[in-house]
């Protein structure tokens, strides 16, 4: 079934309401709420070991992490359906309130079972910024203008991966590792005030029922396939009990999920959606870009760090030109849209561009030339850039408004498994390959850190680094094969011309 055209749907999410109010506030409130939550799922690594050492508690250590990631990814959808029944001004301020009140928890947090019990209350509140924030630009802007701006946001993730072990490490020496929490509570009341000033009110039109059993399947489904790749083959081996259990229930509950979604009379995810087109692609494109996207950022600082031997700042900043290559292509790719009302080519670029880049990694070394290095990222993070702003505004435009929410926290929640699933799968990878390099040469969970590297002998610190760059290149190898996988698909999406237009708000429908 193709998408109905544009022509043939008033109700398509590409009309937007009336701008009452501040559109840059708005852009500017939700902006600062969604980078605020990004930079927590990385702000805390670099004081983990300050936290341990304060809290104890480090047999626990990876659940501060995992308890974010978990919540968020759980509560993403939700918020995109709940958003489309109460309205999104409701949400954001649940969402806001739930992720702050977390912080201040975090940050008075004094033992470790406290710390991961707040840190799983903020991102149930950070699961609902990242799909609200996204949609909240479906609400204010016509599909036309929403490139540029969503771009910008995909930006904000890529920014914040970098940026938040740094942030972490500033202000555990100028602070306390509490502060790394605590700066959210006042940051957070000036950015949803800027919000609630800015962002109309938003009525219900009929009364709706809740599918709350399809909701309970999919949070068993995304809490189950999180913990798998969040625990496997670090806190236990992958073909371990633990391991068969969580794959046979995230099995169990999607099959539970497709059964009741198929009854329901108002589906949390309306199985008819993946009918369409636009909705089936960009879902597929957004698994594969997330996939690209983690797979790749994620395993570069273990190049830098352990094969370069630079600091964590150093390998951050060295990182700084993929977010330079986004932020060009978003900007190129926002005013393209914009003017022409057209997507699909971006895709077309962006996939092989990502492809190239993950290529030339493939054959990094020890002595790769930094500028060489520079120029990679460049050009990865300017395929991505080009891709990023379709992803959601594409699928926005196709859907009907009632729907807009749902069908973004959709191609979140593909993203997030996308790159949950390539992240576990690559690092298990590298972890087999380095242990079949190195032997009983080293032990690889205390002596990989930059620290312990320092103080070995210089061809076993050599003989690690050869190591560390033979087991990573396989990864851009898979990255490379996704990103053609994605060229391929770029070619079924379908083109539904972008809307310039604004409608006034009646046309809406309970959203």
């Amino acid at each position: 079934m193709t998408q109905t055209p544009p022509a043939q749907d008033a109700t398509r999410a590409s009309s937007t309401p009336a701008r009452t109010g501040s559109t840059r506030m708005v852009i500017g409130s939700v902006g600062m709420l969604l980078l605020m939550a990004s930079l927590d799922q990385t702000i805390v690594s670099t004081a983990l070991p300050t936290i341990v050492s304060d809290l104890g508690g480090l047999e626990h250590l990876s659940w501060v992490v995992t308890a974010y990631i978990l919540a968020s990814t759980v509560a993403a959808p939700l918020y995109g359906k709940l958003g489309d029944i109460y309205g999104r001004r409701r949400m954001v301020f649940i969402s806001v309130g739930l992720f702050l009140f977390g912080s201040l928890l975090c940050g008075l947090a004094n033992s470790m079972a406290f710390l991961i019990v707040a840190r799983a209350v903020q991102g149930l509140g950070g699961g609902g910024l990242f799909v609200l924030a996204l949609s909240v630009v479906g609400d204010v802007l016509s599909a036309a203008e929403r490139g540029k701006v969503q771009g910008m946001f995909a930006a904000v993730f890529s920014i914040s991966s970098m940026i938040g072990p740094l942030m972490g490490g500033w202000f555990v020496e100028m602070f306390s590792w509490h502060w790394i929490f605590l700066v959210n509570v006042p940051v957070g009341i000036i950015a949803v005030a800027g919000f609630a000033i800015s962002f109309p009110a938003q009525t219900m039109s009929r009364k709706h029922k809740i599918d709350w059993a399809g909701a309970a399947a999919l949070s068993i489904a995304l809490a189950s396939l999180t913990l798998l790749t969040s625990l496997g083959g670090h806190n236990f081996p992958w073909a371990s009990l633990p391991a068969v259990a969580l794959m046979a229930l995230t099995l169990t509950a999607v099959a539970a999920f497709i059964f009741v979604e198929s009854r329901a009379e108002e589906p949390i995810l309306p199985l008819g959606l993946f009918r369409g087109n636009v909705f089936r692609n960009t879902g597929i494109l957004s698994f594969l870009t997330g996939a690209c996207m983690l797979g790749a950022v994620t395993f570069l600082p273990v190049y830098l760090q352990i094969a370069r031997g630079v600091t964590p700042m150093e390998s951050g900043l060295l990182l700084a030109p993929m977010t330079l290559g986004i932020i060009m292509a978003t900007t190129i790719s926002g005013r393209y849209m914009r003017r022409t009302g057209r997507y699909s080519v971006l895709a077309k670029v962006g996939m092989p561009l990502m492809g190239l880049a993950a290529l030339a990694l493939t054959q990094i070394a020890v002595d790769t030339s930094i500028w060489s290095f520079a120029a990679v990222l460049v050009l990865f993070g300017f395929g991505m850039g080009l891709i990023f702003p379709i992803l959601s505004t594409a699928v926005q435009n196709a859907v009907p408004r009632a729907l807009l929410g749902t069908a973004t926290a959709s191609g979140i929640m593909f993203r997030q498994i996308g790159g949950s699933l390539a992240v576990a799968v690559f690092g298990a990878m590298m972890a087999a390959r380095l242990a079949s390099r190195m032997g009983g040469q080293i032990n690889l969970a205390s002596e990989m850190a930059p620290q312990a590297l320092a103080q070995l002998d210089p061809a076993l610190r050599d003989s690690i680094a050869d190591a560390v760059v033979n087991a990573i290149a396989p990864i851009y190898w898979i990255v490379a094969a996704m990103a053609v996988l994605g060229f391929l698909v770029s070619w079924r999406l379908q083109e539904i011309p972008l809307a310039s237009h604004t409608v006034p708000p009646a046309a809406k429908t309970g959203a």
